[in-house]
């Protein structure tokens, strides 16, 4: 695992570079690869991720094995994880399975950052799709990329996932249940299994006789729809693979990968930032539509991605070099293919939209229906804490990690580290919620607000301070009236 992070200010020249890509006209050509500071300096995730050990403590031995500390917590867990996978409709079922694609060497599939690309809406979704798959989009490409790029692919989950050994939701309690034909002996129930809940699930609604939630595979296909590449595509959440199956639940490696993606996209194009980042969070959630993770899984995914976008956008080399190139050639890009303004493709496209369950409720949340910025930045926010009751200290003040201002760089160039923060602060969720970490030194990643924060109208007060006057519109800063 890479060491902790040392925190670096975005320099005057980095804000100078963002602020002007959009005026630039023609697409740069990619240039050869570059060191930057942030290049060995990703975060240590598993200290951001220990408030999971309120509610599970593994045995040490990375065999799924260990002791519920929470029983309440984690049943809960399970109930949402499994109404998630039951109440999703065929629809939702397809676009999980091609959410879970990465690229391979071969060619055979396509990837993540590719997949949530309908995020950016009806016509530069497919403007990006278009120039990723063709070859135009290398700057572009090599930032977002979940399997290659430079902060799409930044960091693994793989230690954390040893350290903390949780049982996937589909994974049998009853170490005695029959093997799935088809799956690899080494997923068998005997060897493999989520004996150590078994008890806390014996006897739920959501449960069989055997302690067993009752989630359901959803079975492999084929993408022959073309959306993401010329070829046929095989579609596959890997139930009966020792990679999957061996590999612990939490965090989400999927969704640390689709918000570093995301994330990406968001710093790329701040004018679509709130619907790119709803349509990251139903990539997040889509783990759950294969019964592979728990909700507690993907806000970890979250708050995993936060932290390594952060640490790559409070690096100034690499806003410059990086972020300030990829945005230029994308906004090019665009402009080329429409032939008029990207402002002018914002207000006369279609926005991304999803109706996951076919509008039936989730337990103590919403149907978490997308149809416009507003609903996007309320859905992104229903995924924050998937209506988990606090477990922690509630009423605490605001607690913003160190970097974390970064993330509003290209949403608000003209504003202050400090003035960012503020507006993170403002715009940030109540503490106590499952995975907060207000008391601890680095700050509470669980607690950030993205999609509210950069959707905001700031008045920046004569006194240098800024107060956030609305949120789910379109990002602005404004001058305090006299």
């Amino acid at each position: 695992m890479r060491t902790r992070p040392t925190r670096r200010a975005v320099g005057t020249a980095a804000v100078a570079a963002l602020a002007a890509v959009a005026l630039v006209a023609t697409p740069i050509a990619a240039t050869a690869a570059t060191s930057y500071p942030s290049d060995t300096t990703a975060p240590a995730l598993t200290p951001l991720l220990t408030g999971y050990n309120q509610f599970w403590t593994s045995d040490g031995k990375n065999d799924l094995h260990g002791s519920v500390e929470d029983n309440a917590t984690l049943a809960l867990n399970d109930r949402l994880a499994v109404w998630i996978n039951n109440n999703a409709t065929a629809k939702q079922q397809f676009r999980a399975l091609q959410n879970s694609e990465y690229q391979t060497s071969d060619g055979t599939a396509y990837d993540q950052s590719v997949s949530i690309a309908d995020g950016l809406g009806s016509v530069i979704s497919k403007l990006y799709v278009k120039g990723t798959v063709s070859g135009d989009l290398p700057l572009t490409t090599a930032l977002v990329n979940s399997s290659t790029g430079t902060s799409g692919a930044y960091v693994g989950t793989s230690v954390p996932k040893a350290a903390f050994s949780y049982p996937r939701p589909y994974l049998p309690s009853d170490a005695s249940s029959t093997a799935v034909s088809g799956d690899a002996a080494g997923c068998a129930p005997a060897t493999v299994n989520a004996s150590s809940v078994q008890s806390n699930r014996t006897g739920k609604s959501y449960a069989d006789a055997a302690g067993n939630l009752k989630i359901k595979r959803v079975a492999d296909t084929v993408d022959a729809t073309h959306e993401f590449s010329n070829s046929d595509v095989a579609l596959s959440a890997g139930y009966g693979t020792v990679g999957i199956c061996t590999g612990g639940s939490y965090p989400s490696g999927h969704t640390t990968t689709a918000y570093q993606a995301g994330l990406s996209l968001a710093e790329l194009l701040p004018e679509l930032a709130p619907e790119i980042l709803a349509r990251t969070s139903e990539a997040g959630n889509n783990r759950i539509v294969l019964g592979v993770h728990y909700p507690l899984d993907i806000v970890g995914g979250r708050i995993s991605g936060e932290a390594a976008l952060a640490t790559r956008m409070s690096d100034a080399a690499y806003v410059k070099g990086v972020i300030a190139p990829a945005r230029a050639e994308l906004v090019a890009y665009i402009k080329s293919q429409t032939h008029t303004t990207l402002a002018k493709t914002l207000k006369t496209q279609k926005s991304y939209a999803d109706n996951p369950y076919g509008g039936k409720k989730m337990p103590g949340g919403t149907a978490q229906i997308v149809t416009d910025r507003r609903s996007a930045v309320n859905v992104y926010t229903d995924r924050l804490t998937y209506a988990f009751p606090k477990t922690g200290a509630t009423g605490a003040a605001a607690s913003v990690p160190a970097g974390a201002s970064s993330l509003l760089l290209t949403a608000y160039p003209t504003l202050t580290d400090a003035q960012r923060t503020s507006v993170l602060a403002q715009t940030e969720i109540a503490s106590g919620f499952p995975l907060d970490q207000t008391r601890k030194a680095t700050g509470s990643w669980e607690r950030l607000n993205l999609a509210k924060a950069i959707s905001a109208i700031v008045q920046v007060n004569k006194n240098g301070t800024v107060k956030v006057l609305s949120t789910g519109g379109v990002a602005k800063v404004v001058k305090a009236v006299k």
